[in-house]
């Protein structure tokens, strides 16, 4: 059986939509209370100021509710890394293609921005194993990992993927 893709709008989100990103990532059931914390405060970077320190971007379905969103940003003394923060989504439309969509939209952005690699960092723990195997299909090569990073038995897993630089003209400055 085929599940289709819901339909959906990319931009980016809201102030407003706060209070569906703190239930989206809670909903997934694996970032611990500060987790949730951080990544909050990332968003209400990303929609404050947006491109000032983080850039995010969200999915929404044809009722205009946000499903999953995506943080991500320049990462600081570097000339062309960037990282992903964070992609979270509603777990109910999971193995859909919202995340898939919300990942090569990020990449285009960040190549279009002079981005050549995405970094991006996770959990070794065994409920991340999905979140593995998502990176991986898309083409992230685990290239770091340091052991019990996070916590006890919890190691840091860095994934990178090489991006290939846009056609498009940027300005000069």
């Amino acid at each position: 059986m085929s599940v289709s893709a819901p339909p959906l709008t990319l931009r980016p989100p809201r102030p407003s939509d706060r209070s569906r990103v703190a239930r989206i990532v809670r909903a997934t059931g694996v970032f611990r209370p500060a987790e949730v914390d951080i990544a909050l405060e990332v968003f209400d970077g990303a929609t404050a100021k947006p491109g000032v320190d983080y850039h995010a971007l969200g999915a929404y379905d044809d009722a205009d509710q946000l499903i999953g969103f995506a943080c991500y940003g320049a990462t600081p003394g570097t000339e062309a890394t960037w990282d992903l923060y964070w992609i979270a989504v509603d777990p109910g439309i999971h193995h859909r293609g919202v995340g898939r969509a919300l990942m090569a939209a990020c990449e285009r952005a960040i190549a279009e921005a002079g981005g050549q690699l995405v970094v991006v960092e996770t959990s070794s723990r065994p409920d991340y194993d999905p979140t593995r195997a998502f990176y991986q299909a898309l083409a992230y090569g685990a290239t770091a990992r340091i052991p019990d990073f996070y916590a006890p038995h919890d190691d840091l897993v860095v994934y990178t993927k090489r991006l290939v630089p846009s056609t498009r003209e940027r300005p000069h400055g």
